[in-house]
């Protein structure tokens, strides 16, 4: 059997010591969904033990069905609560015998959902759901139901609606306030928050959950007004059809709302599972697990329980015992149907604000502020579309969370397409390829070409961007416009003829304009929407060489210099991105805003380097040279790593003088060789290299003026040097050296 893709984690051949881990982790979710199950199972609604019960035959279905390797199902969070909003819509008393009639019947039309879900096969569909919007959403739901639970930590009676109703209810139970509850309560939330976090791998939970048990055996907790749980009958429910007249009174409701709640199920379930399997490896079968789904919560409504799901914090759980198929469901719901006939006795002694703090603390692991903290970091609209269905579902409700994140999110992705990425490019004098403007610092546009990569499919809504783009990117030198597409994989009917527009518009300026790089469908698309002018008379190539060739462009390829006109976006661009930085390269191309910490690692490795050797080694000048996987450094990176190196060894020259000499002779040796070949490369490399080195010896003249004279002399020593080995390129370094010595006349520094 293929590991990438399994037909059946549960039938395929399992090592002993395999089966013994999924047995453990079998056990474990059974023992910890004990306390869960029944905390979500009053959270839709139903009386505690109907969350055993959904403990049992769903999670065997799912395990004999799904193809995932360790994902659990279960009575979870989301589907509970939106549950117990439904009830509360219809007006019916949570645990009432209405509600027990209603809940198995939710469940039923959830699992009619799914099945419609997996006869139209619909598992394409989850990655058109953002990961911010459902971790919105599951964070909001499970914030929600922690509002909901608060009062039972104190002695109080569980909320119902949002977050303006939950908290006036939290205050009004106030009144009922049990201090020795409060603090089972909240020490075992700390226990457990604790334990999360030093010793994860142990089910805290189920050891909580016997404790709590012992100190009601121990102590006379009743006396104290702590509310138990209520005694469990032993055994299993006979299975039963839900009664489908319920349905006659409020279908349009619950047809509503049991398709929320099956998206919901269907989204969070799929979307945790496949992280997994792209984790383990293996390839995750999306309408396979739909039907899994449906299955396990059929079953589940004949049992009387409330719809199931995938359960994260559970899955977490068995993920660190190592468990790797589903022989876990099995162990765990045959542990399941033991305790309901042999050990629910010991239910009835375990202290509800235990178990409320329990369920809290699932919750809370179950909420994705590491992501909310991620996305701000990293994509500010995200951030806010997380933020959005968050806040919707604690001000709003589940559904219309859901709805504003969904809205917020298709609009998140019509801004992208509207204003896709897009960039002026240029060339890097002796590499091959065309480079960004903006993303490296050393690229340099060419003088009669303004090349433009556009990185989005072409359509209505964005082809005024590029238009725009282009119009204004042309100066007095430009002979050719050249489009980049090599990311453009489809174009419109509106885009089409616009190119065709503009193509003639820059032909009467006496402007070429090509499109390049692109698919061969983008041709068949020109041909078919009118615009096969573009394709007959050569406006379309393969590549941009051949595209510049045709203009009449040829290698060596003719670059702009500094300083550059403010007029042409493509020139200012360039300006702002480059001078604004200074000398920056692949390293800055490659690390963005993490180079600076990388180039100080790399400097301290190679002078640790030097300090073992007391010289600069082979091995430091192949750290120089080389830096592991990213490979060669160019001649900037290198150049700035001299400086950096040269500071960081001042110190230690000036306290070893033995070894002084030998150190700076071999990094002048390798600045030689950098100075020697960068004139060839660009003209302007050593005027730029001169701006960022009076920053760096300012810097250094304030911090430490000692330093600054030992560099100083260093420096003379080397133009001295120069000027017998390559006088005309000791000339051109004797500007780079006068301001900073002009400087130094005029005010010279403080000695130290």
């Amino acid at each position: 059997m293929s590991d990438s893709s399994p037909s059946s984690s549960l039938f395929a051949k399992r090592k002993p010591s395999d089966l013994l881990k999924d047995l453990i982790g079998g056990i474990i979710v059974a023992l910890v969904s004990i306390p869960i199950s029944m905390g979500y199972a009053q959270i839709a609604g139903l009386p505690m033990q109907f969350g055993l019960y959904g403990s049992v035959l769903p999670i065997l279905v799912f395990g004999l069905l799904s193809n995932s390797r360790d994902f659990v199902f279960g009575v979870d969070a989301a589907p509970a609560a939106l549950v117990g909003t439904t009830l509360v819509s219809l007006g019916i008393a949570p645990e009432s015998e209405e509600a027990c009639a209603m809940v198995p019947l939710i469940a039923l039309l959830v699992s009619g959902w799914l099945l419609l879900f997996f006869l139209l096969r619909a598992g394409k569909i989850v990655r058109y759901i953002s990961e911010s919007v459902m971790g919105g959403f599951v964070t909001g739901i499970c914030c929600t139901i922690i509002l909901m639970q608060i009062p039972k930590l104190f002695g109080g009676s569980a909320g119902i609606g949002e977050i303006v109703e939950l908290a006036g209810h939290t205050v009004s139970q106030l009144s009922s306030l049990n201090g020795i509850s409060l603090l089972m309560g909240l020490c075992t939330i700390l226990i457990l928050l604790v334990a999360r976090h030093f010793a994860p791998k142990i089910p805290m939970s189920v050891i909580v959950m016997a404790a709590g048990v012992i100190v009601s055996l121990l102590l006379p907790v009743s006396d104290w007004n702590v509310r138990l749980l209520p005694q469990v009958d032993a055994g299993f429910p006979m299975p039963k059809l839900p009664k489908l007249s319920l349905l006659a009174d409020h279908y349009t409701d619950i047809l509503f709302d049991t398709l929320s709640i099956a998206a919901v199920i269907f989204a969070e379930s799929l979307l945790a599972s496949k992280s997994n399997a792209a984790k383990d490896g293996y390839h995750l079968q999306p309408n396979r697990e739909i039907l899994a789904y449906s299955l396990a919560n059929l079953v589940s409504s004949l049992c009387g329980c409330c719809p199931v799901n995938g359960s994260v914090s559970r899955t977490g759980i068995v993920r660190q015992f190592g468990v790797r198929s589903q022989w876990m469901s099995v162990f765990a719901a045959l542990t399941m149907l033991l305790i309901l006939f042999c050990a629910v006795g010991l239910i009835g002694l375990l202290p509800v604000p235990i178990l409320t703090a329990i369920v809290i603390c699932a919750l809370l692991g179950a909420c994705e502020f590491r992501l909310a903290h991620h996305l701000w970091k990293t994509d500010k609209k995200e951030f806010l579309i997380f933020m959005a269905a968050f806040i919707g579902v604690l001000v709003f409700g589940t559904v219309y969370g859901v709805i504003i994140g969904i809205v917020l999110s298709f609009i998140a992705v019509i801004i992208k397409a509207v204003t896709p990425p897009r960039a002026f490019m240029g060339i890097i004098p002796e590499k091959d390829g065309f480079y960004s403007l903006k993303r490296h610092s050393e690229a340099r546009p060419l003088k009669k070409a303004v090349i433009y990569r556009f990185s989005g499919n072409l359509f209505f809504a964005n082809i005024d961007v590029l238009k725009n783009d282009l119009e204004n990117a042309a100066n007095e030198h430009t002979v050719c416009i050249i489009i980049h597409a090599g990311a453009v994989g489809s174009i419109d009917i509106t885009a089409a003829e616009e190119l065709l527009r503009l193509y003639r518009q820059l032909r009467e300026k006496g402007i070429k304009l090509y499109l390049t790089e692109h698919i061969g469908e983008i041709n068949d698309s020109l041909r078919q929407y009118g615009a096969e002018e573009l394709v007959v008379r050569g406006a379309v190539r393969m590549t941009v060489p051949l595209a510049l060739r045709d203009a009449g462009i040829a290698k060596p390829y003719e670059i702009l210099h500094l300083p550059l006109s403010e007029e042409s976006p493509v020139l200012s661009e360039y300006e702002t991105e480059s001078d604004s930085r200074g000398l920056q390269a692949e390293l800055d191309w490659a690390f963005g805003a993490d180079a600076e910490r990388f180039k100080k690692r790399l400097t301290e490795e190679i002078y640790q380097t030097i300090k073992k050797d007391g010289a600069l080694s082979a091995e430091s000048i192949e750290k120089l040279e080389s830096i592991g996987a990213f490979g060669r450094l160019n001649l900037y990176d290198e150049d700035e790593l001299l400086d950096r190196l040269e500071t960081r060894l001042l110190d230690r020259a000036i306290r070893h003088p033995e070894q002084a000499e030998k150190i700076e002779a071999a990094l002048e040796e390798r600045r030689r060789m950098i100075e020697n070949r960068m004139p060839h490369i660009d003209p302007n490399a050593l005027q730029r290299i001169r701006k960022r080195r009076i920053d760096r010896e300012l810097a250094l003249r304030r911090s430490d003026p000692k330093a600054f004279e030992k560099r100083r002399q260093q420096r003379q020593s080397h133009l001295k040097a120069l000027r017998q080995s390559n006088p005309k390129l000791a000339k051109a370094y004797k500007d780079v050296y006068k301001e900073i010595l002009e400087m130094e006349a005029q005010d010279p520094p403080s000695q130290s």
